[in-house]
């Protein structure tokens, strides 16, 4: 069979109107978004062969922080460079930047109406099912593909990171760092690792307060979550929360929901967290710490893609990081859950983890059939506590 032939490169203009194109209607996550720049970049134009494609989403998926963001950025970087990265990049994530931010202002002010509340906390109700969905879509294939000789290790990297996110908040980015590392000492290949350790992060564990306080919460989001878009979840959770007390534990609902109704990346949620930190000027701050990291690692590593994919450091490292990550996801349904404060979300939980993980059902109609379901349910009368 003859090589697939790629096109000539698109204007600098065309990026921009195709990648925003799809930053404006990618709802439901990266699936959505891998599906949506294959067809334009291989099947529509052209401009990648599919052999490319696919070893392009092979290396973004070992890089920590959003794969789908990256895979865009990426593509538009093998197109025009430095400057179709940049461009591409940020037509993709500034349409859910702007939809998000500007949600946030409705659902995170000081006092919306009570049927706006129900909203937020009838899609609130689903999230921790969308959680558990999401955990399991990324630990099924990890524990297929897992030889019978490692599965026992992996299970404990997967039973660390669940606990870790249910109970020990701030630390978790610890053990996934720890996880990833101790396949690496089990693989005999620690002693291989050069340049920046990433123990070196442990004493940023707790940072102290104010905009040093959000940076790293964006950082972490941006840099250190692996295994999917999901675990920046119990990642933020505890920052936004309990340590700097920026939003409500309803409030952090609202906003795990409002980053999955939207379209483009879930990493933009930490747009959500950083406007009850800060105000619009937080949000764009955390936003642009959060996606400063996927630009860096294609400006600044495309090239070397190739080796990345037979790299045995790397991929040790997600032998140890990729389960810990999901079993964060599946543990942080716990906090979630408990962040509940009306009796009838626990019904709508219920409802939800039918849709999702009995009947498949997509998680965009879910989250906002659970909304409207909170909104009817405050305007017939219905608890929802400020």
């Amino acid at each position: 069979m003859a090589p697939q032939e790629t096109q000539a490169e698109p204007p600098l203009a065309e990026i921009v109107r195709q990648w925003g194109r799809i930053g404006c209607i990618g709802f439901g996550g990266p699936p959505a978004h891998i599906a949506l720049l294959r067809e334009l970049c291989v099947t529509g134009r052209g401009w990648l062969t599919s052999v490319q494609f696919e070893r392009a989403l092979a290396a973004t998926n070992l890089l920590p922080g959003p794969a789908s963001t990256q895979l865009a950025i990426y593509c538009a970087w093998r197109l025009r460079g430095a400057r179709g990265a940049l461009l591409g990049g940020l037509s993709f994530i500034l349409p859910g930047l702007v939809a998000i931010l500007a949600l946030s202002v409705l659902f995170l002010s000081g006092s919306p109406p009570a049927w706006l509340r129900g909203a937020g906390m009838g899609a609130g109700a689903a999230v921790p099912a969308v959680a558990v969905r999401a955990g399991l879509g990324i630990a099924r294939p990890i524990w297929a593909q897992t030889p019978r000789s490692r599965r026992a290790r992996v299970l404990a990297y997967a039973l660390l990171g669940a606990l870790a996110a249910a109970l020990t908040g701030p630390w978790l980015v610890l053990v996934l760092l720890g996880c990833g590392l101790l396949e690496l000492l089990g693989r005999r290949l620690l002693g291989l690792l050069s340049g920046a350790q990433p123990w070196m992060l442990l004493g940023l564990a707790a940072a102290p307060g104010g905009t040093v306080a959000l940076v790293w919460t964006a950082l972490k989001v941006g840099a250190l979550a692996f295994g999917g878009g999901f675990v920046i979840v119990p990642l933020m959770q505890s920052d936004a929360v309990s340590t700097y007390h920026w939003m409500s534990h309803t409030q952090f609902l609202n906003a795990v929901a409002l980053g999955q109704v939207t379209p483009g990346p879930v990493t933009q949620t930490v747009a959500a967290v950083g406007y009850a930190a800060g105000g619009l000027a937080g949000g764009l701050l955390a936003a642009l710490v959060a996606f400063a990291p996927s630009f860096s690692f294609i400006l600044l590593g495309a090239a070397r893609f190739e080796r990345l994919l037979v790299d045995r450091r790397v991929l040790a490292f997600l032998g140890g990081a990729a389960p810990c990550a999901a079993g964060a996801i599946l543990g942080a349904a716990v906090p979630l859950a408990m962040a509940f404060r009306a009796g009838w979300q626990l019904a709508l939980l219920a409802a939800a983890a039918v849709a999702l993980l009995v009947l498949g059902r997509g998680v965009v109609l879910t989250l906002l059939l659970a909304g409207a379901i909170g909104a009817g349910a405050a305007l017939l009368g219905a608890s929802v506590p400020h």
